[in-house]
């Protein structure tokens, strides 16, 4: 009769898998992040008038492209993509960008209330590189 011991060496080393599974995910996810963050950049163009309601934003001022970063976040398995929040405390610039919104203008002493239209750049990035994920995962994981 098989012992038990000589049974489990029948079975794949959990712990290796883990790790390797671990690793691929880190390494597939992580050029995942830097593709999306390539398009979006690359979707943004440095102008000085406003880009048409609907089309990615213009960069007056090469900010938004500069501050586009992306992490790997290892507690959640997951990667986090996106523009980087600056000085402002109270700015929310980025999110009107993407999804549209209202905002105060302020010049000089004077501030109202504008409405911006949506100019997204970072999810037509992301369904974009969407496509390649099946490619990026292939062969991902080695021992």
């Amino acid at each position: 009769m098989i012992a038990l011991v000589q049974l489990k060496q029948l079975f794949f080393d959990r712990p290796l898998v883990q790790k390797a599974l671990d690793k691929g995910a880190r390494k597939v996810l992580s050029r995942f992040g830097a593709l999306v963050r390539q398009r979006a950049r690359w979707s943004i163009r440095k102008r000085q008038r406003a880009s048409p309601p609907g089309q990615p934003p213009s960069s007056h001022t090469g900010l938004l492209r500069r501050y586009l970063f992306y992490a790997y976040e290892d507690a959640r398995k997951s990667v986090i993509i996106g523009p980087a929040k600056l000085h402002a405390k109270k700015s929310s610039a980025p999110e009107i960008l993407e999804y549209g919104g209202t905002t105060l203008l302020e010049i000089g002493k004077d501030k109202k209330k504008i409405q911006i239209a949506a100019r997204a750049y970072m999810n037509p990035a992301f369904e974009k590189v969407k496509t390649q994920l099946p490619h990026l995962w292939r062969n991902s994981i080695t021992h």
